[in-house]
């Protein structure tokens, strides 16, 4: 039987990026190793273990049975080796070295210019890791280890997180000049109502958010599903008649030039609580509590109308 001496963590390394890839050239580029170093590796590792875990010819890469699970352990050991590694970054600082951190598409591009340069400046030895993506990438990014924390909305897909609530985000209604929702200085609900509404596409949780609003009040969604806000704001713009619901953090940027007429919502608006989140256990929660609270004070645009949790 094998021993823990015969295994590294430099193979484990190497055999999720070879299972992420499938590809050996690839995985080697993410390793930043030589292909043959790297197949040696994942070679020697196969004959310690006694079991193939990839099927290789000269078109493609395949992950047997086996392979599937031992992958699966392999991604846990290097999460909580990672985890080992910030618990004594936290030791020493816990705001020094890398902080791996995904945002969503529908929040990156409407805080990120303010809030990267103000966290530079609170916390100098950070050096931020960004990566743009949908929330159920980014969620399994933090289960894998992937990821540190990520700023998202919260919805019940999340599953097993802690979090920090940052600030919450009303809805707000875009139409074109001269629909007649422009008329109004807020619009009710049932103003909505048989309306034609444009939304974004599946993978977005702002999508499954606007879609069970239009769904409870009888609007219609357009058989066009946008990859993008700014998409949505562009089709809005062309005047085919059609509204959309944009979160009101992303207004200033995709009605800069005014060509949309945006309405709030009387009463009590529905709205998305924004929140940065972390999986559990993760030895700088502390830090990233902090890190929620100073994410608050430089928010833009916005007050945190919600405590953090």
């Amino acid at each position: 039987m094998p021993s823990l001496n015969d295994i590294s963590l430099r193979q484990l390394e190497y055999l999720v990026a070879v299972a992420d890839t499938l590809g050996f050239r690839r995985a080697a580029e993410r390793c930043h190793v030589s292909q043959p170093a790297l197949s040696a590796q994942i070679q020697q590792l196969e004959e310690v273990l006694g079991v193939k875990v990839f099927e290789r010819d000269k078109r493609r890469v395949m992950l047997t049975e086996a392979g599937e699970e031992l992958v699966s352990r392999a991604r846990r050991v290097l999460t909580e080796a990672g985890d080992i590694l910030s618990a004594a970054s936290r030791l020493s600082d816990p705001f020094a070295g890398n902080l791996q951190l995904g945002v969503i598409p529908t929040i990156a591009p409407y805080v990120l210019p303010e809030v990267v340069p103000a966290l530079v400046k609170q916390y100098p030895r950070l050096k931020l890791r960004l990566r743009e993506d949908k929330t159920e990438l980014l969620v399994r990014g933090l289960e894998e280890g992937r990821l540190d924390a990520a700023l998202l909305a919260l919805v019940p897909e999340l599953g097993d997180v802690e979090h920090a609530v940052i600030a919450e985000d009303p809805f707000v209604v875009a139409a074109p000049p001269g629909h007649p929702l422009a008329k109004k200085k807020q619009v009710q609900l049932a103003d909505l109502d048989e309306e034609n509404v444009l939304l974004l596409e599946d993978g977005h949780c702002f999508r499954g958010q606007a879609l069970a609003l239009c769904t409870r009040i009888g609007a219609r969604e357009v058989d066009f599903r946008a990859t993008s806000l700014t998409t949505l704001a562009q089709m809005v713009m062309s005047g085919e008649g059609a509204i959309t619901l944009l979160p009101a953090l992303s207004v200033p940027i995709e009605n800069r030039l005014g060509q949309l007429v945006v309405r709030p919502f009387a009463g009590l608006s529905p709205s998305r609580t924004l929140a940065l989140v972390w999986r559990p256990g993760f030895p700088r929660a502390d830090a990233l509590r902090e890190l929620a609270g100073t994410l608050r004070s430089v928010w833009p645009g916005l007050k945190a109308k919600a405590k953090p949790s």
